[in-house]
């Protein structure tokens, strides 16, 4: 029994020694919690300009299709496949003997149409020196002005059918109706062509500058137009970036050149068109790409890091914002868009406010927290 006693006395003293140490053991312990850390985002206000994203077909600034002018045989082909041509530039040969003869004896009629002309002016002279000496009549006179006359029409007539002589023969050389790009060839040596067939020879297109066709709708039209989407929008420009088939950009900015004046009944939209510089011809007709074209600008908006904002149970978006006191306060959001990594707010955040973008699930509105700031991204050009 005295050991027992003497083991209690010693417990009894240990915990009266170390007792008011516990008491005094500093939060986490029983005490106030520390404010949880967050990072947050200071925000900015800008003015943000909104697009809309438009498929489309690139279409060539000009095309021409080279086809004869005169019927005969192909004996050469002048151009290389796919190369750069100039107005003008030779393209094929056609067989030009038959059409050297038609020039030779057309030279031949305007040189026998000129000796009967001069004949008949020296003529037509003399009777007149007749009729004054009152040796011959008047009729024939008459006759020798009216011979004189046709004598004339017959020269004109035959120069006339030797410049078409001519031009039939230089239309045997087969030339470029329009600078660019010449396809592949759709005839060969030796193949017979005729004048204006239905066929063409080869096809030439104009690649710098390009078109890109695209379709919008009609009502996106009218509120384009009308330069605004939202009652905050206005100065909408013309200014448009395109998106390659492969996702990458296209390093030339283009611009909305026209716009289809109707409405198609059936599909209800509009075609619009847009002008790109295309001095790498890496823009081909045909190909399939993405416009991004300004609809307005938001005066004032706000990017919103889109890892800061979430839905409550209505539906609605909504972020964290700090107050200067670092109490958290949940803000409601009107979101008209996106841009990047960002949501376009144009309501419920302010210019300064400082926005929670990692710590959400620690936090709730009236948590006292820690922020700490978070180095911003660069804002996208407009």
């Amino acid at each position: 029994m005295p050991r027992l006693f003497r083991v209690l006395a010693a417990i009894l003293t240990l915990t009266l020694a170390t007792g008011p140490g516990l008491a005094q053991q500093g939060p986490g312990q029983g005490g106030e919690r520390p404010p949880t850390p967050v990072t947050v985002v200071t925000l900015a206000a800008q003015d943000v300009t909104l697009t809309t994203r438009l498929p489309g077909r690139v279409v060539a600034s000009g095309v021409a299709e080279v086809r004869p002018q005169v019927a005969g045989l192909i004996i050469e082909r002048l151009f290389e496949e796919g190369a750069e041509v100039a107005l003008g530039d030779a393209l094929y040969r056609i067989d030009a003997a038959s059409y050297e003869a038609q020039v030779a004896a057309a030279e031949a009629a305007v040189a026998q149409a000129t000796a009967t002309l001069r004949a008949a002016r020296k003529e037509a002279d003399r009777i007149q020196t007749l009729l004054a000496r009152n040796v011959t009549s008047q009729q024939n006179v008459d006759d020798a002005v009216a011979a004189r006359d046709a004598a004339e029409a017959g020269l004109k007539v035959a120069e006339a059918q030797l410049l078409a002589a001519r031009i039939d023969l230089e239309r045997t050389t087969i030339t470029a109706p329009l600078a660019g790009t010449v396809g592949r060839s759709l005839t060969t040596r030796g193949a017979l062509v005729t004048a204006g067939q239905a066929q063409p020879l080869a096809v030439i297109r104009s690649l710098d500058p390009v078109y890109v066709d695209v379709t919008m709708s009609a009502a996106e039209l009218i509120a384009w137009r009308r330069g605004h989407l939202e009652t905050t929008l206005q100065n909408a420009d013309r200014t448009v970036s395109l998106n390659l088939p492969d996702g990458g950009g296209f390093d030339h900015e283009g611009e909305l050149t026209a716009a289809e004046p109707y409405v198609d009944e059936q599909t209800g939209v509009v075609v619009l068109r847009m002008e790109f510089p295309n001095p790498d011809k890496l823009l081909l007709p045909g190909m399939y790409v993405q416009v991004d074209m300004p609809t307005g600008v938001v005066q004032g908006a706000i990017l919103a890091p889109q890892e800061g904002v979430s839905r409550d149970r209505r539906g609605r978006p909504t972020a964290m914002v700090v107050t200067p006191e670092n109490v958290v306060e949940e803000r409601v959001l009107t979101v008209i868009g996106d841009r990047g990594s960002d949501w376009i707010v144009t309501g419920g955040l302010a210019d300064g406010d400082r926005m929670v973008v990692a710590g959400l699930q620690k936090i709730a509105p009236g948590a006292t927290v820690a922020p700490e700031e978070r180095a911003a991204a660069p804002a996208p050009a407009n």
